[in-house]
Formats: C-alpha cells, sequence, structure tokens
C-alpha cells in the first residue's frame, strides 16, 4: 500500500518542486503535530491565518454549534442567515461610518476581485494602480496587479489598463489621475518582506486619491486581525480606505475573506447588471460562524494588546552579526539575511529543530516571523534560541 506521502506526491496538485512535506496529524495553539510526534512551534501561522492559535476552543465550538443547524443553504445575498448577519454587524461596529457594508468570499484574492469591480462599476474608470512587489492573490485578476513580473509572465495576456508604482514613494502619485478607477494597496507589504509605509506614505496617497476621484482600497489579507498591533493597520497610520480587503486571520483557521465598504456603494452592485457580484459559497455560515468566534476572541482577551510588547521581545532575543536588519511591525517580521541560499540553510535547520519558519515570496533573503498572537514569552525565547542556534550552525 502506498503511503500517505506518496499518495500525496502523486495525486495532490504541487506548486513547487520541494514541498515542505511535514506530514502533520494534528495542531493545537501555537504547535504542530506530525505523524512521528514530532512537535513544531508554528512561528509562521499558516502565513498570517491562525492569528489565535490553531484550534482555538471558542472557535471550534462555534463551529460545531452551527454545523448542527445548518451549512449551506443558497447562493449568496438570497436567504437571512444568522451567522452572516451577526459577523457583518459586529466588523462594522469596529470600523469607521464608511465601512458598513460586508461582502463576504472565500479568500483574500476573491476579496480583491470584488473590490476591483466595484471601484470599476462606482467610478466608471478602467485603471487599476497597485505597488510594486505587492502580493494580492493568483486569480487572473489579482495576479493583473501583483508587483512582480516574474510571477506573472507565464500567464499574459492580464488584466488590460493595470499599472504598479513604487511603495513609500510620494512622487509616483503623479501617475494616479482622472483616470485611475482605484489604487490597491497593502497597509504593510507582506511578501516584499513586511514594508512598514514611511513618512505619512498612506495619510498622503489618500488625500490623492480624494483629490482625484480615486478610490483608495486597502488590503490587509495578512496584515489585519491583530496582527500589527490594531485590529486594522490602517488604523495606526491616520488615514481611513474606501474599501477594505481582508481575509487569512479572519476565520481562526476557516476559509473566509471580506471585501467592505459603504452601504451606498454596495448597492451599486445591485443592479445593470442584476447580480453584479455572486458567489455560492461566500459567506458560508460555518465559516462566518468560526470568524464571528475568532474576532470575539480578540476582542476579548486582550491579544492585540500584547503584540507590540511580544515584537519588542523578538527584536531584543534577535541579535547576530549575520542578522542585516529585522522590518516589519508588530508580529508581522522579516529578518534580513545576506542572500537566499544563506536564508534557506536556516530555515531548514529551524524547521529540523521544531520551529516552522519560511521566507518571503518577493524576498527570499528575508525570514518570515509571524507567529500566532497567543505566542507567549518562554516560546518566543525558545524561538529566537532556535533561530540563533541555527544561525551559528549556517555560518
Amino acid at each position: 500500500m502506498l503511503s500517505q506521502r506518496q499518495l500525496f506526491l502523486n495525486h495532490i496538485a504541487q506548486t513547487s518542486e520541494t514541498p515542505l512535506a511535514l506530514e502533520i496529524e494534528r495542531a493545537e495553539g501555537v504547535y504542530l503535530y506530525e505523524t512521528s510526534g514530532k512537535r513544531y512551534l508554528d512561528l509562521i501561522s499558516g502565513i498570517s491565518v491562525s492569528n489565535i492559535g490553531h484550534r482555538h476552543p471558542e472557535v471550534v465550538a462555534a463551529i460545531k454549534e452551527q454545523v448542527d443547524k445548518y451549512m449551506h443553504l443558497m447562493v449568496y445575498g438570497e436567504y437571512i442567515q444568522s451567522p452572516q448577519v451577526t459577523l457583518a454587524k459586529l466588523l462594522s461596529d469596529q470600523l469607521p461610518p464608511n465601512l458598513s457594508a460586508v461582502y463576504f468570499v472565500n479568500s483574500g484574492s476573491e476579496a480583491i476581485e470584488g473590490a476591483m469591480k466595484l471601484a470599476k462599476r462606482i467610478t466608471g474608470r478602467t485603471e487599476i494602480i497597485s505597488f510594486k512587489n505587492a502580493y494580492h492573490g493568483s486569480t487572473h485578476g489579482s495576479l493583473s496587479i501583483m508587483g512582480n513580473e516574474e510571477f506573472k509572465n507565464a500567464f499574459r495576456p492580464l488584466l488590460p489598463d493595470t499599472k504598479q508604482i513604487e511603495y513609500n514613494s510620494i512622487s509616483d502619485f503623479s501617475q494616479i489621475t482622472n483616470r485611475t478607477a482605484c489604487v490597491v494597496v497593502e497597509t504593510i507589504q507582506g511578501e516584499a518582506g513586511a514594508v512598514v509605509p514611511q513618512h505619512n506614505f498612506l495619510k498622503n496617497l489618500s488625500l490623492h486619491c480624494k483629490a482625484h476621484g480615486v478610490l483608495l482600497i486597502a488590503e490587509e489579507i495578512q496584515c489585519g486581525f491583530g496582527r500589527t498591533g490594531s485590529l486594522f493597520a490602517f488604523e495606526q497610520f491616520d488615514f481611513v480606505p474606501d474599501i477594505l480587503c481582508i481575509a487569512k486571520g479572519m476565520g481562526g483557521g476557516m476559509p473566509i475573506g471580506a471585501f467592505i465598504s459603504s452601504k451606498e456603494r454596495m448597492f451599486s452592485l445591485t443592479h445593470n447588471p442584476i447580480l453584479g457580484h455572486i458567489t455560492t459559497f461566500g459567506g458560508h455560515p460555518v465559516c462566518c460562524a468560526a470568524a464571528e468566534a475568532t474576532l470575539r476572541v480578540l476582542l476579548k482577551e486582550n491579544l492585540i494588546a500584547g503584540v507590540v510588547a511580544k515584537e519588542m521581545l523578538f527584536r531584543a532575543l534577535l541579535k547576530h552579526p549575520k542578522i542585516k536588519s529585522i522590518n516589519g511591525k508588530g508580529l508581522l517580521l522579516s529578518i534580513e539575511f545576506d542572500n537566499y541560499e544563506q536564508n534557506k540553510i536556516i530555515i531548514d535547520s529551524c524547521i529540523q529543530k521544531g520551529v516552522i519558519t519560511d521566507w518571503f515570496l518577493f524576498n527570499a533573503h528575508a525570514m518570515r516571523i509571524a507567529p500566532p498572537l497567543t505566542i507567549s514569552e518562554d516560546e518566543i525565547k525558545f524561538a529566537c534560541a532556535t533561530i540563533i542556534s541555527a544561525i551559528e550552525e549556517a555560518v
């Protein structure tokens, strides 16, 4: 009989020639457990997904309770379903008044797709501007506004009338004009290596967009839900987006995303044409129940308030001559090394020692630090000691 590993390689479509191929049997809190019994500290949260840890008991309980009532009933928006309604209200209560209408989808890529359509529908314009080294997903539309040409070239032609400008460059605002429908910006650039906005970049971007009737779409798919020290990262940078895209950490491990705007703007999708945006499984009641439980945990357990102290502890303990810099904010950090080869050796050593970390898609010489917000001081100390040990062995 073929092993699970061989069946995985034979029948699961692969996205790289060398997958990690850890055979995980169960997960709990900040730990993953392999079938051999080996325990791993998850320092990347499934790429910023498990913000409140794996299998948080309140999320598990909410899922079980909802499964006992109903699962999928009808395509999006036709039936009044309590998990959708209560989650949408809870989200809107945490957001500015212009972000009060929530459209639930299944993923971050789908949130971006919906937001781009909404911007075109509202403005009647076609140009979409994003940023170099931005990652917004892999569907054709989101791929079109990705800021890395190497990842796009094999799939052209892509969406026309798109343009990428430099992040943190106010001088590039001149390319945002009265023919631009929207600007899509990661509040903190994730796959570029946790790049933080500088010199009131986002505030000035927002003012420039308003002056030209351009909608500003904040992409918080990776940096939202407490990861940077506030529920949403835009709260720290003195601007409010016209449309907000969220996913990843939203569902406590379940697949869900959303794009959020005003009721008036969202209503434009109801006519010319009717069903201007539609999804079968978006807003799945079980996923919404999990997402509501996740948000309530974040709000009541004060996890977000502890993020800055945990960031400071990482920064204090990760000291080594081979570390060029530590970038990012909160618990979305990157450790910069000289090159990818060195970074890969260190990452592989960390995994062997029981700490799962990774590199960044558009910054391969940087190591990702994005653990669940529930990580303890002792666990941070263990993770940092492991990383330092791996660096020492590598050099």
